[in-house]
C-alpha cells in the first residue's frame, strides 16, 4: 500500500508534465526518491524522503494541475477583473 501511494503521485506528475520518464525508487526503511530517466542516465530529482514527504515533493514538483472552473468562475473572475480595471 505505502508503494502504491507513491507510485500514483509519479503517474499524477507523468500526466502534467508530459514527461513519462519519471520513476519512483523505493528503499528500504520505507524512503522513496524520484528520478528522471529521460536523459538516458537516472538522475535523481530528490533526495530519499518518507512516504508523506515524497508525495508532498511529487504533487509540488513540475507544473501545477491545471484548474477546473465552471462558465460561472470564469464570468465571475471577468466580472471582478472589469470593477477593479474600471
Amino acid at each position: 500500500m505505502r508503494t502504491t501511494r507513491a507510485i500514483h503521485a509519479v503517474e499524477r506528475l507523468k500526466t502534467r508534465s508530459g514527461n513519462p520518464q519519471f520513476a519512483a525508487i523505493s528503499l528500504s526503511g520505507g524512503l522513496f526518491y524520484l528520478v528522471d530517466k529521460s536523459g538516458g542516465t537516472d538522475k535523481k530529482v530528490s533526495d530519499p524522503l518518507t512516504l508523506d514527504d515524497f508525495v508532498k515533493f511529487v504533487d509540488a514538483f513540475g507544473p501545477p494541475k491545471p484548474r477546473k472552473a465552471s462558465k460561472l468562475d470564469i464570468a465571475f473572475e471577468e466580472q471582478i477583473k472589469k470593477s477593479k480595471g474600471g
